[in-house]
């Protein structure tokens, strides 16, 4: 019996395959510092598990497919401070920024159709691609570039006639690069000239530092017919494990056909819903104390980088990574060898390997994604094994 090809074409995760080799460094005893996962480390809003504990429900019915009201005004209300309207109808709750990308993709794509997405891009875009028995066409970046990518004659080459959406995260996963308002303009325009859909992740929407403003695709009104926006709790509010995010867009068939595979679903998490609504409606201090926290963190990575001798690393203005290229032929082998042999004062530490964020064979081998969601000493201190570690390496 064989399974589907579209499930066999799928990727393991490139972030979790190390898990073996982390779990023999601490069942040896060695103390590991986590760069690998996008969880912050900060604590969840009290406000979630208050309106769960305050909400007076005895049974736990199905929530409307589309999403309780509480939620889908607090999501409106939200998205009104940033001078974006959206209607009741324009917004579905989905399990997740992960199910309402699944739904998109799925309404966007039939079999072979392609989906541009500048690369390196967050890993579990290849799956949802994939899946949907779509085939992703990478736009390729480069860390002597920042990795920058609006460039409208890029993008324009890689059009075709099955080239149906482009789809990108802002701020990155796993770069952390933020796009400006003009180059977001020329996306915008490519994709009214080739007739493409904008599928624009904006789940770290407020991890924007150095004093920039919060944007968003939803922002530019001659581009509303095709641009679908992906939201979620799991990131700006560190509450991962809730399962909530949130499609919106004013192309109501895209909606409709979104809401067919919302009610075979039946609906998103009742309670994780009445939580998030609580979250949303958090004043503009809270982001403002946790982009605090995270540009200070990101400043403190961006400085320990630096002193590794041959590094490619530019700082990245948003989100919580920083994508670098490393002195090594291999960052997999390098890190392996850095889980099993190597310690100091019996420390290691774990990032993620980033080919695996790349479609093109062979692209990202000496680079590495580390997620900055540590404090600040021991992110110093991670990053400070990283550069012993090269170094032990080189002398091998």
């Amino acid at each position: 019996m064989r399974l589907s090809k579209k499930i066999s074409g799928i990727k393991p995760s490139p972030i979790r395959k190390f898990f073996k080799y982390t779990e023999a460094a601490k069942k040896a005893g060695k103390k590991v510092y986590f760069l690998n996962i996008g969880q912050p480390d900060v604590r969840t809003p009290p406000a979630f598990i208050e309106a769960i504990a305050n909400d007076g429900r005895e049974t736990v019915e199905y929530a409307p497919s589309a999403g309780i009201p509480s939620m889908i005004t607090a999501v409106q209300d939200y998205y009104r401070r940033y001078g974006m309207e959206y209607a009741y109808e324009d917004i579905v709750v989905t399990c997740g920024g992960s199910e309402a990308l699944r739904f998109i993709i799925d309404c966007v794509c039939d079999d072979g159709d392609e989906v541009i997405v500048p690369e390196p891009f967050y890993t579990n875009y290849d799956a949802f691609v994939r899946a949907s028995g779509g085939v992703i066409v990478p736009l390729t970046t480069t860390p002597e570039n920042g990795y920058r990518y609006a460039d409208r004659d890029a993008i324009a080459r890689l059009v075709g006639p099955r080239t149906k959406a482009m789809l990108l995260t802002n701020p990155g996963n796993p770069t952390g690069v933020v796009l400006t308002r003009g180059e977001m303009e020329t996306i915008g325009q490519a994709a009214r000239d080739f007739g493409l859909f904008v599928i624009s992740d904006e789940v770290y929407r407020e991890f924007v530092y150095d004093g920039n403003a919060v944007s968003s695709f939803g922002q530019l009104g001659d581009i509303e017919d095709r641009t679908v926006i992906v939201d979620s709790v799991s990131k700006r509010f560190s509450a991962c494990g809730a399962r909530v995010g949130v499609a919106l867009s004013k192309n109501r068939d895209l909606i409709g056909g979104m809401m067919k595979l919302a009610q075979s679903r039946l609906c998103a998490p009742t309670f994780d819903q009445i939580g998030s609504a609580a979250l949303y409606r958090l004043g503009p201090e809270y982001f403002d104390g946790i982009r605090a926290e995270f540009e200070r963190r990101r400043d403190a990575a961006y400085e320990e980088l630096r002193k590794i001798d041959g590094i490619v690393c530019v700082k990245p203005p948003g989100a919580f990574y920083i994508t670098a290229k490393l002195p090594v032929d291999d960052a997999e082998d390098f890190l392996i060898w850095l889980l099993e042999n190597f310690d100091d004062a019996g420390e290691t530490v774990m990032f993620t390997p980033a080919e695996g964020f790349y479609a093109t064979p062979g692209l990202g081998r000496s680079e590495i994604r580390i997620a900055y969601v540590l404090n600040e000493r021991d992110l110093r201190r991670a990053i400070e094994l990283i550069r012993l570690a090269l170094a032990a390496w080189n002398k091998r």
